[in-house]
């Protein structure tokens, strides 16, 4: 139920989102890893969670814009205060990560402990300082094979930027206004299959032109902007709201695996080409998003124990974000020791994984909340 204090479904969602982002990144190895490349197996089960798990960035969107959108800030509090609480942490993290291999070498670890903690660190990692320090210095540029998460922190110093001066037009904006904004972001949720299999440029992009006819209704602002239409619809479609929810979570599915499938069959293809299925910002994802949205908006918890368990997970919820992928080759390796079946594998390790995340975080806020709320967020 909801209190005066909490939105407990946002919470619910929340873990759900999380859970989501833990899953895919322990499906990785799955993907990448040697077993992968001989065992068809562990490529099959990887295919089947990483559908499944497409909706956690935007669920994560989504419920950004519910929760913050329209801004009633003025512009200079809002970049404070939602700025510092992610760009701290970002660097501090982004440090720790880029710092690992260095650390590794000069405690006399063999680079396999990197091959082995991170999957896309390739099979002879470099352990230099000089190689760390590149990778910091990359930082204010983009992420790497060590900080792979922090992508979509990149993208949320984004939205953050882009808000107040989005807030600006949602004020004034009618829902009639909102409808065509949603409806013209979702024709350019097909803009990459036109790429793939119509023309390598579309609506008037070119070489020396990236920016074509929908390009200012295309990204994650959709998702933003969709989280906060939807947020007072919990019975959008009357009594058919969980029957459709359901089937546009089973169409969406469908969609991503098996043509995930079919793009990954074929031999030499690009890694565009094998992400194309797995956008986020694609129309099938899409589909599984607003599902999941729909659907724990009907959610009531009347337990005080699970509702406040909740509420500390979002405490920590950034915290756990942040450590949780120093944890996942730890946990695969765990997981692998203790037998459990490829099938249930990467469920097990994301539990594991989340279970040590959240302890850390708690632990430290526990122990030393005045550093916890700059390192953890």
């Amino acid at each position: 139920m909801e209190n005066a204090n909490r939105i407990v479904w946002a919470d619910v969602l929340r873990l759900i989102a999380i859970l989501m982002v833990i899953g895919i990144h322990c499906s990785d190895p799955f993907n990448v890893s040697p077993e992968a490349r001989l065992n068809p197996e562990y490529n099959l089960w990887g295919s089947l969670y990483g559908a499944f798990l497409r909706p956690c960035v935007p669920l994560f969107v989504m419920l950004t814009g519910m929760l913050l959108l329209p801004v009633k800030q003025d512009i200079g509090p809002f970049y404070r205060k939602r700025m510092l609480r992610v760009l701290v942490p970002f660097v501090v993290w982004s440090l720790l990560y880029n710092l690992f291999p260095w650390i590794t070498g000069v405690l006399g670890l063999d680079s396999s402990v990197l091959s082995a903690m991170f999957a896309y660190a390739g099979e002879q990692p470099s352990q230099t300082f000089e190689s760390s320090l590149r990778n910091i210095l990359m930082i204010p540029f983009n992420f790497n094979t060590y900080t792979v998460p922090l992508w979509y922190i990149y993208m949320l110093i984004g939205l953050y930027l882009y808000m107040p001066f989005f807030s600006a037009w949602l004020k004034e904006a009618t829902e009639k206004h909102i409808r065509i904004f949603l409806g013209l972001w979702c024709l350019t949720l097909f803009l990459p299959y036109c790429q793939e299999y119509i023309s390598d440029y579309v609506g008037g992009t070119c070489a020396w032109n990236d920016f074509g006819i929908l390009y200012y209704f295309a990204g994650f602002s959709g998702y933003l902007l969709l989280g906060h239409y939807l947020k007072d619809k919990k019975s959008l479609f009357g009594k058919y709201t969980v029957a459709l929810s359901l089937a546009c979570l089973a169409a969406g599915y469908a969609l991503t695996y098996f043509g995930f499938r079919q793009m990954t069959a074929q031999p030499g293809i690009t890694e565009r080409q094998t992400e194309l299925f797995f956008l986020y910002c694609s129309p099938q994802v899409l589909l599984m998003t607003a599902a999941w949205y729909c659907l724990v908006q009907r959610v009531r918890i009347k337990s005080p124990r699970v509702v406040a368990a909740l509420a500390h997970i979002t405490r920590c919820g950034l915290g756990i974000y942040m450590i949780h992928y120093f944890i996942v080759g730890i946990g695969y390796l765990v997981i692998d020791q203790m037998g459990v079946s490829i099938a249930l594998r990467i469920p097990a390790t994301a539990l594991f994984v989340f279970l040590v995340s959240w302890g850390l975080v708690a632990l430290l806020y526990r122990i030393c909340p005045q550093v916890a709320k700059w390192v953890m967020g």
